[in-house]
């Protein structure tokens, strides 16, 4: 995947530059050349509106466009709340305007920007439909008990039982249950995030840095705060490492601390937002090349990323809900816990491999 989207970078590049001299010509100054790599970014990136398409051409289209609240402050000047179809073309108003999606002040005053962006507000409706699913989930549980689920239920049984057996019995251990609501919170909010962002118009939260980095924060404070001292005894007193090792393990073992998060947060934020740029440049071929007899080929390969990503939207939620498992299971770990409900002997020892 890394290697192919470094490809795909270089011959966009090629043909963007390519395309450079036609710009120049008598017929290119009504109309600026393509810029892959600028519409990718746009997409992929945070915005203070969230545009869902376009009708028409570009310049002079319809834009399907819905604003969002501007919330802004400046020293001196106060707080600013008004819509962001006040910034839209360039404008400015109240002395702020938009420098590619950063909000400015005309007098280079420092702004503190607290608007409902994109992603922001792409949280907020994630967050609900969490509530309502689950809520029905909920309420299902409580009407029929250990009957027969039905509905939005029967749906999300097996997922929630195979996230509780699979991966929290068999990386935490007997105190599993206490970390089930975090485990299901992050598992499905990822997962819910994955798709929406596969949709048109969709925006690319579990593919921003910042959104990545407060789960891998979430995990790791859990982690440090869930842990034991045979934890801390592994990492200051590794056993079977010689005495004459531990300068040089203890400072290996306490970045391995913050470590195992980054990984987390890196994981997610690449494989997400790479899977965009790679749907995304596939559609820029069409335009590079000018013709629509590239259509059919790049829209097949398009589409078959798109159904690819159906699958890593699950696969990274996955992924990421069981390596918290797994943290979490070594920081709560007993010197002689055995693997819940796996019986002694081997059991035992596979409870220590964690």
């Amino acid at each position: 995947m890394k290697r192919l989207l470094v490809a795909l970078f270089c011959f966009l590049s090629v043909a963007a530059h390519a395309n450079e001299p036609a710009a120049t010509t008598v017929e290119a100054t009504d109309k600026e050349a393509f810029s892959p790599g600028e519409m990718i970014l746009h997409h992929i990136g945070d915005s203070h509106e969230w545009h869902f398409a376009t009708i028409g051409d570009e310049a002079q289209g319809k834009h399907l466009t819905i604003p969002l609240p501007v919330i802004a402050y400046r020293a001196g000047h106060g707080l600013s709340v008004f819509s962001s179809s006040q910034l839209a073309e360039g404008k400015v108003y109240d002395g702020l305007k938009l420098e590619h999606e950063h909000l400015e002040s005309e007098d280079g005053s420092k702004v503190y920007d607290f608007s409902i962006t994109k992603n922001v507000a792409s949280l907020m409706l994630s967050a609900v439909l969490l509530l309502l699913v689950f809520t029905a989930v909920a309420r299902g549980y409580a009407k029929r008990g250990t009957g027969a689920p039905k509905g939005i239920q029967s749906f999300f049984e097996p997922v929630i039982v195979f996230i509780r057996d699979e991966v929290a019995k068999k990386s935490i251990g007997p105190k599993y249950e206490r970390y089930m609501p975090y485990l299901l919170t992050v598992f499905f909010f990822i997962w819910f995030n994955n798709l929406m962002g596969l949709m048109p118009g969709g925006a690319n939260l579990t593919g921003n840095i910042a959104v990545t980095l407060t789960l891998a924060v979430l995990t790791l404070l859990i982690t440090l705060f869930s842990s034991n001292k045979n934890y801390w005894h592994h990492i200051f007193a590794t056993p079977g490492v010689p005495k004459a090792l531990l300068p040089i393990m203890i400072p290996v073992e306490l970045i391995g601390i913050v470590v195992k998060p980054f990984s987390l947060m890196v994981r997610l934020f690449a494989n997400i937002t790479a899977g965009h740029i790679v749907i995304l440049s596939f559609i820029s071929l069409i335009f590079i090349f000018g013709s629509v007899g590239v259509a059919p080929v790049t829209l097949a390969f398009g589409l078959f990323i798109n159904m690819l990503e159906l699958l890593v939207a699950i696969l990274q939620a996955y992924i990421f809900t069981l390596l918290t498992a797994m943290y979490i299971g070594g920081a709560v770990e007993e010197h002689h816990d055995a693997d819940y409900q796996m019986g002694g002997g081997d059991g035992a020892d596979t409870a220590h491999t964690h």
